[in-house]
């Protein structure tokens, strides 16, 4: 089997920074876990906490802690280092080989969809984002590590897309239409934050922010390859 990653996003319209944050990680035991997190508002300041909340949960998880004590820390330590008045959204997706399992850890209102076999889930139990107070716990799904597979998480950038106009975006829908036509994960993320952008009229609302895991069938080599793409603008 083969485990791809489609990563899309793109920070709101006329600010400095995107608030979001997205990183992935090889786990200590094999398989690879993707931290989506976004920080409160947008620009500079939300950059920062994005930054350093992803940040520690990679760490914690690159020594072997496992995915809900990594969120429960994380969401601690917001909540000592702000006082309790910075928020901050938080999704882990991890595809454990130890476990042969995939895990979801959500604390972020905005669900995680899953498709498989042709029929979909969407992963949207009560979830509060980290750092208002201790003890915040998130939600953790546990799936079958099994080829067609895959996971779609975002954030509240797409849900808000839309929002000038009255419009929205029926996520798992397009999501559904992308699987039906065989996409990669990478294109499956690109359309996605496209629709969201176009119902903005290219200008977002919202920092937008589109992780996609899948997992393959694979007859290849054992190469393992990442590519990115990062646009920088103009050096001055």
């Amino acid at each position: 089997m083969e485990l791809s990653l489609g990563i899309a996003k793109i920070k709101k319209y006329a600010v400095s920074e995107s608030g979001d944050t997205l990183e992935f990680i090889e786990r200590p035991g094999g398989g690879l876990s993707v931290v989506l997190v976004d920080g409160q508002r947008s620009g500079r300041g939300a950059k920062r906490i994005s930054n350093k909340v992803a940040g520690k949960v990679v760490s914690l998880l690159s020594e072997g802690i496992r995915d809900g004590a990594a969120a429960r820390a994380v969401s601690d330590y917001l909540y000592h280092e702000r006082g309790g008045k910075v928020t901050a959204t938080l999704n882990i997706l991890s595809a454990d080989l130890v476990t042969k399992t995939i895990v979801v850890t959500r604390n972020n209102p905005a669900p995680v969809y899953v498709a498989h076999g042709g029929e979909f889930k969407t992963l949207d139990d009560p979830s509060p984002a980290i750092g208002v107070r201790l003890h915040t716990r998130p939600v953790i799904y546990e799936l079958p590590f099994e080829p067609g597979v895959t996971l779609l998480a975002y954030t509240d950038g797409v849900t808000h897309a839309g929002s000038r106009t009255g419009e929205s975006l029926d996520v798992l829908a397009e999501f559904a239409r992308l699987l039906a036509g065989d996409h990669s994960a990478q294109e499956i993320a690109d359309a996605i934050l496209g629709r969201a952008m176009a119902l903005d009229h290219g200008r977002p609302v919202d920092d937008i922010s589109v992780a996609v895991l899948k997992i393959n069938l694979y007859e290849g080599d054992e190469i393992r390859r990442v590519s990115v793409s990062l646009p920088l603008g103009p050096l001055i």
